[in-house]
């Protein structure tokens, strides 16, 4: 069974969100994603000051099995990224939701939560793919 926070959003391309104070957004990707990618091995991270359009790619995490690209899930500016992923990427696996995520943006716009999925939804989702 996969992690599914109750605090946090999610999408169809298994990223997640959580909104902090001060407006700020912090977003990885699902336990789902991670263990389907399996041990990851690099991820590349994008520039601090970057925007990013919303569904535009925004990092990429690389497996043993695969490559993989990580959408955003919003429009924003990167404010931070996890660097420790540069050198521990396997912190994606081993705790994705919490040392394992990998931007924190400041929205654009107002985020519409309609467009995003909430934590049943993507239980949901889940459960979906995997009939």
């Amino acid at each position: 069974m996969n992690e599914i926070p109750r605090d946090l959003f999610y999408t169809k391309e298994h990223e997640w969100l959580r909104c902090e104070d001060g407006g700020i957004v912090t977003i990885g990707i699902t336990d789902h994603a991670q263990a389907a990618l399996g041990d990851l091995v690099y991820v590349e991270l994008p520039e601090i000051g970057q925007d990013i359009d919303e569904a535009g790619e925004m990092a990429v995490v690389e497996s043993v099995k695969a490559a993989s690209d990580v959408y955003s899930p919003i429009s924003g500016r990167v404010l931070t990224v996890n660097e420790e992923l540069a050198d521990v990427p396997e912190k994606i696996n081993s705790d994705p939701y919490g040392d394992g995520w990998i931007v924190r943006m400041k929205p654009m716009n107002n985020i519409d939560e309609s467009r995003l999925m909430s934590p049943d939804s993507y239980q949901q989702f889940i459960n979906d793919l995997e009939d």
